[in-house]
């Protein structure tokens, strides 16, 4: 600059770093010189603010031709607009990070979550180590930091940086990134945009261009070589912007100079010394400097012109971007335009996938599981057919968003574990791996799955349940028996026995008064067979005359009445419902018993729940703990199986209860041919079943929203419903096969009842043989019914006289209120002699304690119809005589002498003066 100066100069250009700008600041403003600084970055690195220092005197001769750094307000703009809250920010060794601190301090006033990481020269070099020094479970949380991303740097680092992290799967089609450099031509933003995946946006410099062609090479006076201003002009192209500025720069001194030399007011160009210090500053620079500043030129870079701080302020970006998407090589449209006096032109929301994926095929990993996924056709030679409730939720998507899917199974049937290297197996492997788009089967969302796939928001609820078999119910042919425990039924007989005692008691303390022609005693038997059946409400013929014995009979119906109808409406339901109750109804009780085992399948997503939880110190529930024992014996081979299938199978054929998914359990129960299963569990989901997508899917999001929806609207719920229905055959819940509706019951129901009817005919007709065998010994000694004796009605009478005038023996002492003369009919006496006989006793009935027997009261009333029609007995009807009952005063009752009944031939008394004729049939047996 200084040997430029010697030769003499009026205007110097610069086109340099920001270093040696501050010097030639200096030395311009020194010797007045007009300087007119383009900044130049290292090898098309995005600029940062050179700062310069601008006095408010007049001897500020430094221009700046390019206007200021506004990447700070560019940025913010842009992801304000898409709503970013975390993203990392990569920037190449050549730009100093200094230049977006304005930017870096207002996001973090928001609270965005931001990173910064140098790309060194060697990126392959870079990525290795990546890879070689972070765990998975890092290097996933490092994939997910990179689904958001800014790229400061030049051109050339940013296409071989995609290319790296492209190629090492360290991003997926749903990441964002964004590049921002001014230096960025039409050839680089094609170039990057085939290089990446995902959705791309690029921030650069742009430059209005006017609409008629013919004017395009022409600006004002001049015309600018077809190279330059052609845009699709491989030259134009490769042009660096800080060029197009050199070429407009001296544009505009070639007008200023004009300006001068048509008002005359031109001076000599300086010839000046920087070395001396007593240099004299040029005396024209000050004039040279206005006209330059208040000149203005239209050329490559638009409209070239400074405003009063020596700033050119006229500057456009524009904003370009893709779509979201997995093809390379997509085509790029224009989002918006930004400046610093309108801002953003455009709109650059975020978009979504919405309901538009038409022609995307997903390919979908699985593993069986009922009824989640089951094969539904597999016809040789065809793809096989899916079915399930799974499948059912994946075909409402595809239907609501247009996609196609091809469902596998998983090579080795697993959902997916962790292993010693660190990789996945199974269903989360294939995702891991990116082998498959989206998996889908009955999978839990854990945090260990999450950190390597990611999950839609849940679609059901997960809980852990147990399958159990049911009881075999066995056959009680006493089940009549059942409403009353064994305790109570022999409360209930010794109270019959001692309810019979106190009756037979308080009669004999206190004798009751016979009616007049009753046949009963009140003997122990009879008052046992009398409360007896009251009890059973068949009555009885015991006389409960006395006020105490129908207190005690008053208090025992109603005892019999609580116990009948107890008993009755307590045997309608064990008919009905049978309620026998199993020792394990949840989880607690099934922890705490060791004569069932129990297990689970090994490496699953239970299997890992029971072991963390078991195996920490500070949990509070033992119940994982006594859990986690039982599950890990022999190392898990003991109890545990290889697949749910075979789980089941060892519960339905074995003492074993299986450990899994509540949901699958209960489908298993409420479709098994036997409703040989049961269920318990618990009733608080703690987790759900989700669909496991690539770690960064762009589906993940519309994936969930229309899960939300289906909730919504109780779409859902149907598909519930479908596979899980409220009323199966089966019940889920009930340890036993049992009864859900009332219908008739069977002959398991009353076998009881009928052995004991059988027990009863049995024992009557062994006590009737014995009887009977009895009475034929007896009969042997006695005489015999058809060798009964008459008996003298004479002699009878002489008999009753002699009881009824025996005042001496004290037990056949009796008033004249308690002698009773019952209905033998007897004609009337003839003669005044034998009415005399009785005279004493005409206004006494004799009571006897003889027992007589149905077919004597036939013949006694056989007698009375003989004697009225045929004997003559003469016209005293007030007196008559018949059987005789006496009783003892001690409260029993006094035998008649004659036990056995005897049949007596009539004898004519002549004293009676009978005029009974030879009637051979006139005759009586007692």
């Amino acid at each position: 600059a200084c040997d430029l100066m010697n030769q003499g100069i009026l205007a110097l250009v610069s086109s340099i770093g920001c270093t040696s700008a501050g010097s030639l600041q200096s030395l311009a403003d020194a010797m007045h010189i007009p300087h007119l600084f383009i900044q130049r970055s290292t090898a098309g690195t995005p600029r940062s603010g050179c700062g310069l220092t601008r006095s408010t005197r007049n001897d500020d001769y430094t221009l700046s031709v390019r206007p200021p750094v506004y990447l700070n307000d560019v940025i913010l703009r842009v992801v304000t607009e898409y709503a970013w809250q975390k993203f990392i920010i990569f920037y190449d060794i050549d730009y100093d990070i200094r230049g977006i601190q304005e930017f870096l301090d207002k996001i973090s006033q928001q609270g965005m979550d931001v990173a910064l990481q140098k790309v060194e020269n060697n990126i392959n070099k870079m990525i290795t180590g990546l890879f070689a020094t972070m765990r998975i479970e890092e290097l996933n949380r490092y994939r997910d930091t990179l689904r958001r991303a800014i790229l400061i740097m030049n051109p050339l680092t940013a296409k071989s940086f995609l290319t790296e992290v492209v190629e090492t799967n360290l991003v997926a089609f749903d990441c964002h990134w964004i590049i921002i450099n001014e230096e960025i031509n039409d050839v680089d933003v094609q170039e990057l945009v085939r290089r990446s995946i995902g959705r791309l946006t690029i921030i650069r410099q742009t430059f209005p261009v006017p609409q008629n062609i013919s004017q395009r090479c022409f600006r004002g006076n001049h015309r600018i070589s077809s190279s330059l201003c052609d845009p699709k002009d491989p030259f134009s192209q490769s042009m660096e912007i800080s060029n197009l500025y050199i070429y407009d720069t001296v544009l505009l001194l070639a007008n200023a100079f004009h300006k001068k030399l048509e008002d005359r007011k031109w001076h000599s160009m300086a010839s000046l010394t920087c070395i001396r210090k007593n240099s004299k500053p040029w005396q024209g620079g000050r004039s040279m400097l206005e006209t330059i500043k208040k000149g203005g030129v239209n050329g490559l870079t638009g409209e070239l012109e400074f405003a009063e701080n020596g700033g050119n302020p006229n500057v456009h970006f524009e904003i370009l971007g893709t779509n979201y998407g997995e093809d390379l090589g997509r085509g790029i449209r224009k989002l918006g335009c930004w400046n610093p006096v309108t801002g953003l032109n455009g709109s650059l929301t975020d978009r979504k996938l919405e309901n538009n994926m038409r022609g995307v095929v997903l390919r979908v990993v699985t593993v069986l599981e009922e009824p989640f996924v089951m094969v539904s056709e597999n016809v040789l030679g065809k793809p096989k057919k899916y079915q399930g409730f799974s499948i059912d939720v994946l075909e409402a998507l595809a239907t609501y968003l247009g996609f196609k899917y091809e469902i596998y199974v998983a090579p080795d049937h697993k959902y997916g574990s962790p292993q010693d290297d660190g990789s996945w197996n199974g269903l989360i492997g294939e995702l891991v791996f990116k082998r498959a788009d989206i998996g889908i089967s009955a999978l839990t969302i854990t945090p260990d799955r999450e950190n390597v796939v990611d999950f839609t928001t849940r679609y059901m609820d997960y809980s852990v349940g147990v399958l159990l078999r049911k009881a075999e119910k066995t056959v009680d042919m006493f089940a009549c028996l059942a409403p009353f425990d064994l305790s109570l039924w022999a409360c209930i007989a010794g109270t019959v026995l001692l309810v019979g005692l106190l009756v037979y008691l308080l009669n004999w303390l206190n004798p009751p008064r016979l009616q007049m022609g009753s046949m009963t005693s009140t003997t122990l038997y009879n008052s046992m067979w009398f409360v007896y059946g009251s009890f059973v409400q068949q009555g009885g013929e015991v006389p409960y005359t006395t006020l105490a014995t129908r207190l005690m009979m008053g208090a025992w119906w109603l005892f019999a009445l609580i116990v009948i109808s107890s008993y009755t409406a307590n045997l309608a339901a064990f008919l009905t419902i049978t309620r026998i109750e199993n020792s394990i109804q949840s989880l607690q009780d099934l922890s705490r018993q060791t004569d069932i085992p129990y297990g689970t399948v090994l490496d699953s997503a239970v299997y890992e729940h029971v072991r963390v939880k078991g195996m920490n110190p500070f949990e509070r529930d033992s119940m994982y703990s006594q859990m986690w024992r039982m599950i890990n014996r022999s190392n898990g081979s003991e109890n545990n199986v290889v697949e749910s299938t075979a789980g089941i199978q060892k519960v339905k054929y074995g003492n074993y209860a299986f450990v899994w998914d509540a949901a699958v359990l209960e489908y298993v129960a409420i479709n098994d041919a036997d409703c040989s299963f049961y269920t318990v569990g618990n009733t608080v989901a703690d987790r759900g079943y989700g669909i496991a997508l690539q770690h960064g899917s762009p589906y993940r999001d519309v994936f969930s929203q229309r899960i939300l929806e289906l909730q919504q609207n109780g779409d859902m719920d149907i598909l519930k419903h479908k596979w899980w229905p409220k009323n199966g055959q089966c019940d889920l819940y009930s340890s036993v096969d049992t009864k859900q509706k009332g219908g008739a019951l069977d002959i398991k129901s009353f076998a009881g009842v009928f052995c004991i009817l059988a027990a009863g005919i049995i024992l009557s007709c062994f006590i009737a043989m014995l009887e009977t065998w009895w009475n034929k010994r007896k009969g042997s000694r006695v005489p015999s019914k058809e060798d009964d004796k008459e008996i003298d009605l004479e002699h009878l009478h002489r008999r009753v006289n002699s009881l009824c005038t025996d005042d001496e023996s004290p037990h056949k002492q009796f008033s004249t209120s308690s002698i009773d003369l019952t209905p033998l009919d007897i004609d009337t006496l003839p003669t005044r002699q034998a009415l005399e006989q009785i005279s004493d006793f005409r206004n006494t009935h004799i009571t006897t304690t003889t027992f007589i027997p149905e077919q004597i009261q036939t013949l006694s009333r056989t007698l009375s119809a003989k004697a009225a029609s045929g004997f003559s007995f003469g016209s005293v009807p007030e007196h008559r005589t018949g059987p005789f009952r006496h009783r003892a005063p001690n409260g029993g009752f006094f035998r008649s002498p004659i036990k056995t009944m005897s049949s007596i031939p009539y004898q004519p008394t002549p004293t009676l003066g009978l005029n009974i004729g030879s009637d051979p049939d006139r005759g009586t047996s007692i």
